[in-house]
């Protein structure tokens, strides 16, 4: 099993498969927030495909900042080797104790700036 995978996961994405909050915009509802370093994955929804869960979100703090699809496996798999600066690896992790909440309440300044290219 993948090591992102957790019960608090799995039940934050019941009844939210892919494409279940398409048009929705600033109103839907962020269900999970994955972390490396400044770089964020708010999750919006998902399901399990073989013996993977693909992912639906915006992520934050890389090059671009842009709505994709994201393997968990894959996303486990990420990991920043800062043993030289004796930091050790570090890896993505979920954010504890997140309660899902729309996208336009959530307060991080770099995703309110990407949703705000998409208002009319």
């Amino acid at each position: 099993m993948c090591r992102l995978m957790t019960p608090q996961l799995e039940e934050a994405l019941k009844g939210y498969p892919l494409y279940s909050q398409d048009g929705k915009g600033k109103e839907a509802v962020c269900r999970a927030i994955f972390a490396l370093g400044t770089v964020r994955w708010f999750i919006l929804e998902g399901e399990k495909e073989g013996n993977d869960t693909i992912l639906y979100g915006i992520v934050v703090g890389l090059a671009e900042d842009e709505y994709g699809y994201i393997s968990l496996n894959e996303l486990s798999e990420v990991e920043l080797d800062l043993t030289a600066q004796g930091l050790g690896k570090l890896q993505v992790r979920q954010q504890e104790n997140f309660t899902p909440t729309p996208l336009k309440n959530l307060q991080d300044f770099r995703l309110q700036q990407f949703l705000a290219r998409f208002e009319d």
